[in-house]
């Protein structure tokens, strides 16, 4: 069990990618801190994940002093952090940029950006401290091109990105790694939203048009979005920093 007693914090833990990786660790022996909006997906949650030792931690990831809190709370159970899947995020409403507004601006851009900064900022210093961990960002393709209609997200995806290099270089000489990956679209209730906001009563219309455009033909899963968050948070990515990683069923082939 490659991950027996390592200590791995995940944010966005009750439901989608995040769920499927705290599963996954689980069955690798990991010691689990999960960190989730609401105290009832979490108990939900933990229902499906069979692990010998489980921190459930409701935390709103926008908030400084609720980041801090989850991280400490973890530290004091467990004495350390390994391993860090920094994946809470949201979709927000789609609009083209003129029909945008600055309150769901500040929603996505609190939620994708700022939590996952704030989840860097607290966590790193852990990691630092004991000169040793691994960080997963969940970013997305949308972090590598444009999409109509996608402004918001898209933007902060590619902010996500550019936090996930810099923090890389910063924690280099202290022995932390940091990656992320971007998957394409992934069969989870993100994108059932993700669909019903793209074409409305026409959502089933909007998965074929999506899933057409992946050259395998259809979305990921959670758990292959999972099994690459492992590969990165073990031993045999010992080498790899600063990177992020397409998981699209072909999909980043078609660009440039």
């Amino acid at each position: 069990m490659q991950f027996k007693d390592k200590v791995v914090l995940i944010t966005g833990a009750a439901g989608g990618i995040g769920l499927a990786a705290a599963q996954a660790f689980a069955k690798e022996g990991a010691k689990l801190a999960l960190v989730d909006l609401k105290n009832e997906a979490l108990f939900e949650a933990e229902k499906s994940i069979e692990a010998e030792d489980i921190l459930l931690i409701s935390a709103d990831v926008v908030l400084e002093e609720e980041v801090k809190n989850y991280v400490d709370r973890t530290v004091e159970q467990y004495g350390r952090i390994d391993v860090f899947i920094n994946n809470a995020g949201i979709n927000g409403e789609f609009n083209p940029i003129i029909e945008q507004t600055v309150d769901n601006f500040n929603q996505v851009m609190g939620v994708n950006v700022k939590g996952v900064f704030l989840g860097l900022k607290y966590v790193l210093q852990v990691m630092k401290e004991q000169e040793s961990g691994v960080v997963v960002n969940t970013a997305s393709n949308g972090g590598l091109l444009g999409a109509p209609g996608m402004s918001l997200y898209v933007a902060s995806k590619h902010a996500v990105i550019g936090l996930n290099k810099s923090a890389a270089l910063e924690m280099a000489p202290y022995g932390v790694r940091v990656n992320a990956v971007t998957p394409s679209g992934v069969n989870t209730e993100m994108m059932r939203r993700i669909e019903k906001n793209a074409m409305g009563d026409q959502a089933e219309e909007a998965r074929k048009q999506f899933e057409a455009s992946v050259p395998m033909n259809r979305y990921a899963t959670a758990e292959e979005i999972a099994d690459l968050m492992m590969f990165l948070a073990s031993e045999k990515a010992s080498f790899i920093s600063g990177s992020y990683y397409r998981i699209d069923g072909g999909q980043g082939a078609t660009s440039v």
